[in-house]
């Protein structure tokens, strides 16, 4: 890449890049709230200031595996330069914002995947991509949302047995209160994997530029931005998001509840420090039907987890479709 790209380019670059990872937590804040607000634990003013708190304490938790990842891990470095990052950037903001008008959660995390493979493919074909990297990440997109189901599935399994010979009125006061720290848990699972991904794209655009050197590094400056960047998006909320999450798939108790979201908290830290950037919100969708379907089938409308699916399998190939129109129409520009 040419490595005199101007700096209010590069300023421009990375501001693009906050902006997606604000967009990230106000996109994902339904899954760091949707069960805790559902089950009338807190309100949602409050739920929104609790997850964002822990969305930006999320680094001093975990190591950069994820940031890492991503940086050199999905296309290759040497790849990357300015219309690269732009176009991944906008493939994954503009199908952020179509899911987001239409409250479907979809993935963040797989909508900036398909917006890097998408621009890089553009540029250098199938070579672009590191398919070690991407080959687990694809893997995970599978095997996040059943890990979450079958912990989820247990824990509901484990509860109710040394719940038992409690009352049910006990057992919704006890829950209520351990529903913080699964809410806790949660939001920092979500800050800790999906900060990173944003913490990858900006390191990756300084290293093609020269600025971090022979080796590839995250610095501290580029990790509370991206930490302040998506714990704000939270803060702002995502109602449409909350009630298809945490209300229109199935109904949840306190119990039910805490399951879900220490179901999806131990997949999501599992995940980050083996470096894996998965979905956060496949996780918790998982979990939360692996909840609903433990009391019975039916309990789980499956209709709408279905029609949720459908906007995952169409996640990466269309950000990455937009990424790969956008970075042509680019070069456009350029000549």
């Amino acid at each position: 890449m040419d490595a005199s790209l101007g700096l209010p380019i590069l300023v421009a670059l990375i501001a693009v890049a906050l902006l997606f990872d604000f967009l990230n937590g106000l996109h994902d804040a339904a899954n760091s709230i949707a069960t805790i607000v559902s089950t009338r634990v807190l309100r949602p003013q409050y739920a929104v200031f609790w997850a964002a708190f822990f969305n930006f304490i999320a680094f001093t938790v975990f190591g950069l595996h994820v940031a890492n990842t991503i940086g050199k891990g999905i296309i290759q470095p040497d790849v990357v330069d300015a219309a690269v990052i732009f176009a991944a950037l906008v493939g994954a903001i503009v199908w952020n914002l179509i899911t987001w008008g239409l409250g479907i959660p979809s993935s963040s995390s797989h909508a900036l995947i398909g917006g890097l493979v998408g621009a890089g493919m553009a540029k250098a074909g199938l070579s672009a991509a590191v398919w070690s990297g991407l080959s687990k990440t694809l893997v995970a997109i599978v095997l996040s949302p059943m890990v979450g189901f079958l912990l989820a599935l247990v824990l509901v399994a484990i509860v109710s047995w040394l719940a038992v010979r409690s009352t049910p009125f006990a057992v919704d006061r006890a829950f209520r209160i351990l529903q913080f720290v699964s809410a806790s848990l949660y939001s920092l699972g979500h800050g800790g994997n999906d900060a990173q991904k944003t913490m990858g794209i900006i390191a990756v655009l300084l290293y093609s530029q020269g600025y971090l050197g022979a080796d590839f590094n995250i610095p501290f400056w580029v990790v509370i931005s991206c930490q302040a960047a998506m714990g704000l998006g939270t803060l702002m909320g995502g109602w449409r998001i909350v009630r298809t999450m945490g209300l229109r798939i199935t109904k949840l108790t306190p119990m039910q509840g805490f399951c879900a979201e220490t179901g999806g908290a131990a997949t999501l830290f599992m995940a980050t420090y083996l470096g894996i950037p998965v979905s956060t919100t496949h996780t918790i969708t998982g979990s939360i039907v692996g909840v609903g379907a433990s009391r019975r089938t039916s309990a789980v409308r499956w209709n709408v987890a279905s029609s949720i699916v459908y906007a995952w399998v169409i996640t990466i190939p269309a950000s990455a479709a937009v990424a790969a129109a956008t970075y042509w129409v680019v070069l456009l520009f350029r000549h």
